[in-house]
């Protein structure tokens, strides 16, 4: 199992560095896209769909560190209003419920970017596909994040007066 812990935290590391670099580079375009209307007056034609694009990127690929941390706000909600016995069958029903939706996102992401891959974006040459490709890429990536989080909810103890979980590493 420490190889696997291993490899979900590498993979959701990769994951998150590419959404931070995605949304320096939404700044970077979104920058570029004020000067060119209110400096210059003449507005880039490619920057915002640019940015738009890497928005979803950035997101999908931010939804791995977002599942393994298990920041879901609705799901703190009725895990701390549940009895402390019910909480484990809770724990299964969302890691279910997560993964499910993963595997949804993956398999209908997968066919809209086949389905829309000769299409390209307004004001750029590049296939429209590139952009309907995050929902798989960032799904995939969330899998594994998804996987841990239920085996440590099942398997570690939570620390007392808080709802901390202890990870076999050290660090969530």
């Amino acid at each position: 199992m420490q190889w696997f812990l291993g490899l979900e935290r590498r993979i959701t590391r990769v994951a998150l560095e590419c959404s931070i670099a995605a949304l320096a580079i939404i700044v970077a375009l979104t920058f570029y896209q004020v000067v060119t209307r209110f400096v210059f007056d003449h507005p880039s034609a490619w920057s915002e769909v640019a940015a738009r694009s890497t928005m979803m990127w950035m997101v999908f690929m931010g939804l791995a560190a977002a599942f393994r941390q298990g920041v879901m706000i609705a799901v703190d909600f009725l895990l701390d209003v549940s009895p402390r016995p019910l909480r484990k069958l809770l724990f299964i029903v969302i890691g279910i419920a997560s993964l499910t939706f993963l595997g949804l996102l993956i398999w209908y992401g997968t066919a809209m970017a086949l389905r829309v891959q000769r299409q390209n974006l307004a004001g750029l040459e590049i296939s429209i596909a590139w952009v309907y490709a995050a929902l798989p890429t960032g799904a995939a990536f969330a899998v594994p994040g998804v996987i841990v989080r239920l085996f440590l909810n099942l398997t570690e103890e939570r620390n007392e007066g808080t709802d901390e979980i202890k990870d076999v590493e050290g660090q969530v």
